[in-house]
């Protein structure tokens, strides 16, 4: 069960703007004497009750954590890898984007572009280029730093976007490479080659 001060709480509805719905005459304190003797008989039979007074949303959001992540499962961003091309378009939901259209194009080698991104020749291709590597590592320590951050937020789902030309070779490799580090990391990882089977 969730309460707070008398003074918390008009302060938060003074905040958002909002009228109390139990108010008359927008008196917020009355709206909020109403809903008190509404919810004793629920707060009476509370097993737990958090006072929020005084705590800002990341403070109580923290304290409910606390209380009630029950396994590392629960601690972990559950991450999704989209491999896309940019002929076709941005993809709507992702949270961070890299353009990997610097490498080398595996298109332009006659044996390698009928080819998909999740084919040895291909992968071998693009992996070998002199700026594959230093990028793969840069890469990696940005999660390092950005994951442990999202976590801190609260934020449990990561969409991550990895564009190339046409979304087959490139970043087809780059989105295996990185869902492979992830899962290596103990996170749940979900990978979308979207323009995979696009012309």
């Amino acid at each position: 069960f969730l309460e707070a001060s008398d003074e918390d709480l008009v302060k938060r509805y003074e905040a958002t703007r909002r009228r109390h719905p139990l108010a008359s005459d927008d008196r917020v304190v009355e709206g909020i004497r109403k809903e008190r003797l509404m919810m004793q008989s629920l707060k009476e039979s509370a097993d737990l009750i958090i006072d929020s007074t005084g705590m800002s949303p990341h403070d109580l959001r923290d304290r409910v954590r606390d209380l009630f992540a029950r396994s590392p499962a629960e601690t972990r961003v559950q991450v999704s890898i989209v491999s896309f091309g940019y002929k076709n378009g941005l993809p709507r939901d992702a949270d961070l984007i890299f353009d990997v259209r610097f490498l080398p194009n595996p298109y332009w080698i006659e044996r390698l572009r009928p080819l998909p991104g999740t084919d040895p020749a291909v992968r071998e291709f693009v992996t070998s280029q002199r700026a594959y590597g230093e990028f793969i590592r840069k890469m990696r320590s940005l999660f390092n730093t950005v994951v442990p951050g999202y976590l801190e937020e609260g934020k449990s789902y990561l969409t991550i976007a990895v564009g190339c030309t046409g979304g087959r070779h490139r970043s087809v490799v780059v989105a295996e490479e990185l869902a492979s580090y992830f899962r290596k990391k103990g996170q749940s990882v979900v990978v979308d080659h979207r323009d995979l089977d696009h012309d």
